[in-house]
């Protein structure tokens, strides 16, 4: 089973410090799972992305950037 929820990030990044944290709280809670890719790595990620880190995607789709709030995103994983 593929990660519902990708996180963007990079490193030495607070607010992603702090959506890592909501993130691993809720799938923890819910038995799902993320995957993390550093923004860094990817050109392309780097250039889309690097103004709006961190970026939560669920189900492949943009969801939140900057703050991952966590009623919003246990919401979108509601059956």
């Amino acid at each position: 089973m593929s990660a519902r929820i990708t996180l963007f990030s990079r490193p030495g990044c607070h607010l992603c410090d702090d959506a890592r944290v909501t993130i691993e709280r809720v799938c923890a809670d819910l038995g799902e799972s993320f995957e993390e890719l550093n923004i860094d790595d990817d050109a392309a990620l780097s250039d889309r992305y690097s103004e709006e880190i961190p970026v939560t995607l669920v189900d492949g789709k943009q969801h939140d950037f900057w703050r991952v709030d966590e009623a919003r995103l246990r919401a979108a994983l509601a059956p």
